[in-house]
């Protein structure tokens, strides 16, 4: 068996970035090396095997400039707003919004850029069809030319231009422009990972919504430990609102089916740290050998502590023992373009034992079928609380 080197191909991988401000644009990039990136980038698999990608390599530098125009004027709104809400940002969507611009303003200067196409055009159906032959070949295009130290960027707002483009380009009617790459050698050091999600939050197993987390089974306090929901809505709000909504912690109990009531311990103001009490009651909580734990209906109540107080952005907290506890619960909010922001409400199943958990070490059996009951019900007070913040923000 073939053996790679994976930490030098996980790190093309994670540092494949859109390059904009660090594109060399003084060193031209050869023909015969772009023509070896488009030959890589073809090994790519294609829907029934079809050879329907074309690429067109613009070095001409008139054309180059027309191009530029047509991308200027059709981001010339999207720009405005960058600029405008990067006065008001944090760092890193400043840089982003800045980086945006620069390259808008200085695309012409780019020393080649290549425009992917594929015969054919889109149905409108939403099947993805025409697309599923040609995104993964421009990706393998992106990668193969960071590992030569060439920079890329995956744009496509030239698309709102594309007739113009075609005409500009010869390109003939029944071939669809699917992205343009701005290509050229990078300056300055190396790339390094951006901040992402991981995936133990965004990858959902067997269910919409259900988590787990990347420590090994075999090496998890009890086999619920990691495992949870995670739901996403977007609101058409500005995060600040959201975040008066979602910082309330009597909140859940207006939307949930379990959750009846929060008070802060004391004379306990919010913030990282501080303690409050939750209260909790249901007639099912999503299996029968939970249900049994009481005749009739469920209650609880629990102790909980502010683990992340971050205003407008997050909101987390711990359920049981600070060190081991049960679960952990929270609320993040990602500003979105437009003045929307998406909301994500999480919970994880701690080391520490929850209730769950110790009915299934009463009944081994049945592990999978109690944790699937008991998320489906989680998962439908998530659901209900968030479509509840969404009308309260948006209303």
């Amino acid at each position: 068996m073939t053996s790679f080197d994976l930490d030098r191909i996980d790190h093309v991988l994670s540092t494949t970035r859109a390059v904009r401000k660090r594109l060399d644009l003084d060193r031209p990039v050869p023909d015969e090396v772009v023509l070896r990136l488009i030959d890589l980038a073809e090994q790519a698999p294609s829907g029934s095997d079809q050879a329907s990608r074309r690429w067109v390599v613009v070095r001409d530098p008139a054309t180059k400039e027309r191009i530029a125009e047509l991308y200027r004027k059709a981001g010339s709104s999207l720009f405005a707003g960058l600029r405008a809400a990067a006065e008001q940002a944090d760092g890193r969507r400043q840089r982003v919004a800045g980086s945006a611009t620069y390259l808008a303003d200085n695309l012409e200067r780019v020393p080649t850029l290549v425009i992917v196409t594929i015969y054919g055009t889109h149905d409108g159906s939403g099947r993805p069809g025409l697309f599923d032959s040609v995104i993964q070949s421009a990706w393998s295009f992106c990668l193969a030319a960071r590992a030569r130290g060439i920079g890329t960027s995956w744009t496509t707002l030239h698309l709102h231009r594309a007739q113009e483009v075609a005409e500009l380009l010869g390109i003939p009617d029944g071939v669809t422009q699917i992205v343009l790459f701005p290509v050229a050698y990078t300056t300055g050091g190396d790339f390094q990972p951006a901040p992402r999600r991981p995936a133990s939050e965004i990858a959902f197993f067997d269910q919409w919504g259900f988590t787990t987390s990347t420590v090994p089974e075999e090496q998890r306090t009890h086999p619920g430990e990691g495992r949870g929901v995670s739901l996403d809505v977007d609101v058409q709000a500005p995060a600040e609102r959201v975040w008066e909504l979602v910082s309330d912690i009597t909140l859940p109990s207006r939307f949930s089916s379990e959750a009846t009531g929060a008070t802060w311990d004391g004379n306990e103001q919010p913030g990282s740290g501080a303690v409050f009490r939750g209260s909790n009651a249901c007639e099912d909580a999503g299996h029968p050998a939970i249900n049994r734990l009481a005749e009739g209906t469920l209650s609880w109540t629990t102790s909980c502590r502010v683990e992340r107080w971050e205003p407008p952005h997050e909101f987390t907290y711990v359920v049981g023992d600070s060190d081991s506890p049960s679960a952990r619960w929270t609320f993040r909010l990602h500003p979105l373009l437009g003045g929307r922001t998406r909301v994500t409400h999480a919970m994880q199943v701690g080391p520490g034992v929850t209730g769950t958990a110790a009915v299934v070490q009463k009944h081994p059996e049945q592990a999978e079928e109690i944790w699937t009951g008991r998320f489906r019900v989680i998962r439908a007070n998530i659901a209900a609380t968030l479509a509840g913040v969404r009308t309260l923000a948006e209303s």
